[in-house]
């Protein structure tokens, strides 16, 4: 453990100061009611794993917590055994969330499912897998540099799969790729 501290003005900095692995936020706060602080800390520092302890077993604040970027999960009721397994858990690299709630994930993942790569597409446009996964983004309306952030990837390596799209697909802009892969059956 290298801190502990309660919210205030400067949290977002304390938190990145102390190069944690993984921080432990308290959902009682009214900050963390909106996920913002969650949100606020993955933009500045992506590495940092947030695990949420203290929470009610509501399905939609469940799904807003991790879609703001926690990736540890703890109810309210859970023993100091079960937030201890968490954390390490968490720290190996690992998402934890209670059993009940899995499902709700389960649901949320197959209702958003991402648009996955056709060799259709890539033997009829010439695009690659990644090239594909980018239309769906771009349907999206996500920028060049929160499409880079979602794959992982170099802002320049995404506009220079943008440049190469454009190329292939004979597409004035980003969203006429967008409108041709629709044409030829990427569903987007």
């Amino acid at each position: 453990m290298v801190g502990a501290g309660s919210y205030g003005p400067d949290i977002l900095e304390q938190i990145v100061a102390t190069r944690a692995n993984v921080v432990v936020l308290d959902s009682v706060s009214p900050v963390l009611a909106e996920h913002s602080l969650v949100r606020e800390l993955h933009q500045l520092n992506p590495a940092i794993s947030v695990v949420m302890v203290g929470m009610e077993a509501e399905e939609a604040v469940f799904l807003r917590v991790v879609q703001a970027g926690a990736v540890g999960f703890v109810l309210k009721d859970a023993s100091a055994i079960e937030v201890a397994r968490t954390i390490r858990a968490v720290a190996a690299g690992e998402a934890m969330c209670p059993a009940a709630l899995s499902l709700a994930l389960f649901q949320w993942v197959a209702r958003h499912k991402p648009v996955i790569p056709s060799l259709h597409l890539k033997s009829s446009l010439g695009l690659s897998r990644r090239e594909q996964q980018l239309v769906g983004l771009i349907q999206q309306g996500l920028t060049n540099k929160e499409m880079a952030n979602r794959l992982n990837l170099s802002e320049q390596t995404v506009k220079n799969h943008m440049h190469r799209m454009l190329r292939k697909l004979g597409a004035p802009d980003r969203l006429s790729i967008v409108e041709v892969c629709r044409n030829e059956g990427l569903n987007v």
